[in-house]
């Protein structure tokens, strides 16, 4: 459950940890001489808040117990001399004045800025820390600093509601999102470059806190998409750059700063990844490994030759092989959807898994001794072939390149081959595996780089966001603690020169009144570390540069030119002790000389340059460009390293963090201190020692005491002039300090809450909100007039263009209408002309046709006319012609015969002309006969609905009476039950069921008869439709005769209707006889009944 301020505030008394009473019980035998050391443990004078305390005036007291925790203590007596005090646990000391530590008012419990304390010092710091961690409230604000407490389980303050409560400012309270808000606000107010710093020691979460700051910019700046890949970049770097440790589960073992690039309108255009070089592992090895091995599909673990992780010597060193809570076959999924996320190819997929295997496998490669001089050479395996098929390279190359050397001697640069020791094996094929692991991360690195490019709508605008490794302290510190440490130390430097130095310094400068506030500098650290030629890292690269150079010369070194620096110390052996701004760390030089010199050779350097494989002749080109690049100083020539001097790792450590710095060093600092509450990782459970240590290392009430007395806004005069001028009623002077001195005045600040400098103005917490706010609302005023002016011109503009372009379409639209119409007009007249004439054309041709067609025909009948008047006189004259001819005779009986044939077929046409003419009168006829019996079969159906209606409304009406008489007796048949001599009351009850039992039997007749009614009906209405369907051709009957269907059906209605009238009579006969029964009935209930109610009186 999130707290809000209010609540937190108005806690009561008793639930405050100010608060807690003890029953006071004196008891002299418990006042022991404990005073000696009560004054040893006391606080430090430069906590002014803990001196010159009037304990006579309080009830309880913060006490330090001699085991370093602070307890509220009761005070029962103030002596002279001191204080007697009362502990939780009924214990009374007698303690000095000086050795009670002031408590804040109950009020004051969980307040969510240390800035509200009344009483600024270690106990009451601490318990307020405690008070919010035990309720789930891990964030307070320390001044400008935002202290977040690792609760290690999860906590609801996190989402999308949060998210959006903080972007409208709704919510109020300390947050990773209010300081990612005001990071992109300032951005874009300034218009200068933002960081995020996120300090703390291993395990304080530090790497969540960074997530949480991505995903707070990510949604407001988000719109194109890019913000969902930076965000999937964590998975990536997280698999191949954190491991298990034994204090943090997810320890970063590189420094990531990702730089977010956003457009003039605050969307996200761009980010850019920048690391550190890696440091080796500890308990347990990267968790790529372990996933690789755990969620490697079967395809991708039969093309790798894949084993589980207790197969491999690298990851058996740590016998860690599984996190509690985490599934190593899950996050594998999640860094393959990553990788497709950041647009890495499945083809470079597999490569980089490839060479994931190869770095395994390499582990495994052992060696022989082949001769008395401990020479190797490795073993032929199933180890070797691995590596040799999965880097792409020759094996007999690879055998060569893990145990020999080849070496340049001489001026002519004569080659030589050194085989190598079993050591010296070792070392160079952890060399190489370190190498290739090393440049995968930097391939990696670079094509997240390329898919989070920055796109053309970037301003130059950015907001950095550092997660580093933090500070370490273990029981054996070597050569990565060494690194870690020295990070750390810069990243205090520059924490300390923005907060205390570089803000006191600019007091100074600027001429106002400020008291120097004296704090803790590790610079004299930083010296220790960056001296030349005496300081750690120099001392350690000479060291590095003799050939015969070991880790207890280098001891001795240090020892011998180091032992005056306050911040160093030397023990016995290898050991020595650095002062930290963290605490003292103790470092054993076992393996520094081997992990700062880079023991890969340009045999394992051309060995990848051969390989078949793309990847690993990019790791090739990139060692060789390193491999390039000269330090002072010679290097050892027995140590077989290339011909060109190579930069150490602690070199190359310092360089790349210089860089990173430098980037801070341009942008707005914002800082966020993660603190550890325990060393086992365990909610709930905060231990007061190491917080307060942590407290102490990180400047927290150095910070939050600059930040009350100090100013932590300045602005210049110019710049404040042009942001606040436009609020002042009059102006009378262009001066920018003047016209600063007259906002001042004119909005009422406090002169206790400014000052005003040479060149700018500083402000104390708070007071710049109450200007921003005021120039917000008038600015929004200002804007909504405009707006209000704008839209009325431009709705005037609007009328008057829309009034034009209206004219305009109307002139326009009306030209055009004509010129179509003129168009269509022509279109219609030459349509018409070609119309005209092709029906003219059309009807020609069909006239001359019918004429042709019609002089045919008259010249067919007028030869047959004129052959049939004239006897065919051609045709006698024509045969006789060919008679003469032919010398044939004619027979007159064949005239004869055609003679007769004529007038045969004429007189068949005759017959055939009468018949159809016949046949025609009879079809007319038939029409009128169907006409008469539509007109017949309309007015019988009307006859026959109103017969039925009125013989539905007498059934109707007797119906009613019907049940108008059932009612009638049901009424008189309940008053007989009434009566109080049982012989005549049951003779009535019978009576009156004997008339319910014959008026039901009336009832059930006449519904049967209205039964039958509505079926007849039903049957006469379909006969009647039949003949209507025959005669519109729905039904084909051949036999179906009409007047005979008629008859028929009007026989069968008057059947029906006298059958029907019959019986209706009859029924009501038989109701009117019930009726008479009983009535009668009735007379002679009502007579008995008036007898027996004489009898009875």
């Amino acid at each position: 459950m999130m707290f809000s301020d209010e609540n937190i505030s108005g806690l009561d008394y008793d639930e405050s940890p100010y608060s807690s009473t003890v029953s006071v019980k004196e008891d002299s035998s418990l006042v022991d001489d404990c005073s000696t050391r009560v004054k040893e443990s006391n606080v430090d004078s430069k906590w002014s808040d803990a001196t010159s305390y009037a304990s006579k005036k309080k009830l309880q007291s913060w006490f330090q117990l001699p085991n370093g925790n602070w307890q509220l203590a009761t005070i029962l007596r103030t002596l002279l001399d001191g204080s007697k005090i009362l502990l939780a646990e009924g214990k009374v000391f007698k303690v000095s004045a000086e050795a009670l530590v002031p408590v804040n008012p109950g009020i004051l419990g969980g307040v969510d800025d240390l800035l509200q304390l009344s009483y600024l010092n270690e106990p009451s710091v601490l318990y307020n820390l405690q008070y919010r961690y035990d309720r789930d409230i891990i964030y307070t604000k320390a001044g400008p600093v935002l202290v977040a407490i690792n609760p290690f389980k999860g906590i609801p303050l996190y989402g999308d509601d949060y998210i959006e409560a903080y972007k409208c400012k709704s919510i109020e309270n300390p947050h990773v999102y209010a300081i990612s808000d005001t990071a992109l606000r300032e951005m874009m107010r300034d218009e200068v470059n933002q960081s995020i710093i996120i300090s703390g020691e291993s395990g304080a979460g530090k790497t969540e806190t960074a997530k949480i700051a991505m995903q707070y910019l990510a949604s407001l700046g988000g719109g194109s998409g890019i913000e969902y890949e930076i965000l999937k970049t964590n998975p990536i770097l997280e698999a191949f750059g954190n491991a298990k440790t034994l204090r943090n589960d997810n320890s970063s073992r590189f420094g990531k700063l990702i730089e977010i690039h956003f457009s003039k309108t605050g969307k996200i255009s761009g980010a850019r990844v920048q690391t550190l070089v890696q440091c080796s592992v500890g308990e347990r090895s990267y968790h790529i490994f372990y996933q690789l091995c755990a969620g490697a599909p079967r395809r991708l673990k039969e093309k790798l030759n894949l084993r589980n992780a207790d197969e491999y010597e690298y990851l058996r060193q740590g016998a860690c092989y599984k996190i509690s809570g985490v599934d190593d076959a899950d996050q594998f999924h999640i860094v393959l959807e990553a990788l497709d996320i950041v647009h890495v190819e499945k083809e470079d997929q597999e490569s980089v898994f490839a060479m994931l295997a190869a770095v395994l496998w390499l582990g495994n490669v052992s060696f022989a001794v082949v001769d008395s001089e401990n020479h190797v050479e490795p073993v032929m395996d199933e180890a070797l072939t691995n590596v040799a098929t999965l880097i792409g390279c020759n094996i007999e190359a690879l055998k060569l390149a893990l145990s020999t050397r080849r070496m340049r001697v001489g001026k002519k640069n004569d080659t030589i081959i050194q085989k190598l020791t079993l050591a010296q094996a070792i070392d160079s094929r952890d060399a190489l595996a370190k190498s290739i692991y090393s440049c995968l991360f930097d391939w990696l690195v670079e094509q997240i780089n390329k898919s989070l490019a920055v796109g053309k709508n970037c301003t130059g605008r950015s907001i950095s966001i550092l997660d580093i490794y933090g500070f370490e302290s273990f029981e054996r510190n070597s050569f990565e603690q060494f690194c870690i440490n020295y990070a750390n130390e810069r990243l205090q430097q520059h924490f300390n020169r923005h907060l205390f130095k570089l803000e006191q310094e600019e007091y100074m400068q600027d001429g106002i009144d400020w008291a120097k506030i004296e704090f803790e500098d590790n610079q004299d650290c930083l010296h220790l570390f960056e001296k030349k030629p005496l300081g750690l890292l120099s001392l350690l690269d000479e060291e590095s540069m003799f050939p015969n150079g070991t880790d207890t010369t280098f001891a001795n070194k240090l020892r011998r030119h180091l032992s005056l620096n306050p911040c160093f110390r030397g023990e016995r052996e290898k050991a020595f002790t650095v002062c930290h701004y963290a605490g003292e760390v103790s470092y054993d030089t076992s393996s520094f000389l081997e992990k700062n010199r880079d023991l890969l050779h340009l045999d394992s350097i051309e060995l990848l340059s051969s390989s078949t494989c793309t990847l690993p002749q990019a790791f090739a080109s990139a060692m060789l460009t390193q491999s390039e690049k000269s330090v002072v100083g010679a290097l050892h020539k027995s140590s077989g390293g290339a011909d060109s001097q190579k930069l150490s790792v602690a070199t190359k450590f310092k360089g790349q963090l210089f860089q990173l710095m430098h980037r801070l060093e341009n942008t707005t600092p914002h800082f966020i201190r993660c603190i550890k509450p325990n060393n086992f990782q365990s909610p709930g459970n905060y231990n007061q020692g190491l917080v307060l240590h942590q407290l102490r290392c990180c400047g927290v009430l150095e910070v939050v005491r600059i930040s009350r007395s100090g100013f932590p806004t300045r602005m210049s005069h110019h710049k404040f002039a042009r942001r606040y001028g436009f609020l002042l009623e009059n102006v009378s002077s262009e001066d920018p300090l003047s016209l600063s001195v007259a906002i001042l005045h004119q909005f009422g600040i406090p002169p206790e809450m400014y000052q005003v400098g040479y060149t700018k103005i500083f402000f104390r917490t708070g007071q710049i909100g109450v200007l921003e706010d005021t120039r917000n609302r008038t600015l929004h005023s200002i804007l909504r007039v405009q707006s209000c002016f704008r839209g009325h011109k431009a709705r005037l503009q609007l009328r008057e263009s829309k009034r034009h372009i209206i004219g305009l379409q109307s002139f326009i639209r009306g030209e055009k209408t004509r010129k179509h119409y003129s168009f269509l007009l022509q279109r219609y007249r030459a349509a018409t002309v070609i119309q005209k004439r092709a029906r003219a054309r059309s009807v020609r041709k069909k006239f001359g046709r019918l004429n042709d067609a019609s002089r045919v025909i008259q010249s067919v009948i007028r030869g047959w006319l004129v052959r049939r008047c004239s006897g065919d006189i051609s045709l006698l004259q024509f045969l006789r012609r060919n008679v003469e001819q032919d010398e044939v005779l004619v027979n007159s009986s064949f005239l004869d015969e055609l003679q007769r044939r004529a007038l045969r077929a004429e007189a068949l046409l005759r017959d055939k002309e009468e018949e159809n003419e016949s046949i025609h009168q009879r079809l007319q006829e038939y029409e009128n006969r169907w006409l008469e019996y539509e007109l017949k079969m309309r007015s019988m159906e009307e006859l026959w609905q109103n017969q039925m209606r009125s013989l539905q409304t007498s059934l109707s009406i007797a119906r009613s009476s019907v049940v108008l008489e059932d009612s009638r007796r049901n009424s008189e048949a309940s008053v007989n039950g009434f009566g109080r001599d049982g012989g005549w009351e049951t003779e009535g009850d019978n009576r009156s069921q004997e008339i319910i039992t014959n008026g039901s039997n009336g009832l059930g007749v006449i519904s049967h008869l209205a039964q039958e009614f509505e079926q007849r009906c039903q049957i006469f209405g379909d006969d009647a439709k039949f003949p209507v369907e025959v005669k519109l051709g729905r039904v084909d009957t051949a036999s179906f005769d009409a007047d005979q269907e008629l008859l028929r059906l009007q026989q069968m209605f008057q059947e029906w209707q006298k059958d029907y009238s019959t019986r209706l009579k009859e029924t009501k006969i038989i109701l009117r006889s019930i009726g008479s029964n009983e009535e009668k009935a009735r007379k002679k209930w009502w007579e008995r009944k008036g007898g027996a109610t004489t009898v009875m009186l």
